[in-house]
């Protein structure tokens, strides 16, 4: 249950970081972070979703 939720933080300080590096202002910064955020959590979403079917097994 932890890791889409940790994978948005994760992503999300991870776009934020990169929009930094690249010069770019809060918004960039926000914006970079939500997409990046939301990618890592669907991402972790499918890994839960694969962690949970192989345990029924």
């Amino acid at each position: 249950m932890i890791l889409p939720l940790g994978g948005f933080v994760l992503g999300a300080l991870i776009g934020a970081v990169r929009a930094r590096m690249r010069g770019g202002r809060v918004l960039d910064m926000l914006q970079w972070g939500a997409a990046c955020g939301v990618i890592v959590a669907i991402v972790g979403l499918f890994v839960l979703v694969y962690i949970q079917r192989a345990a029924v097994v």
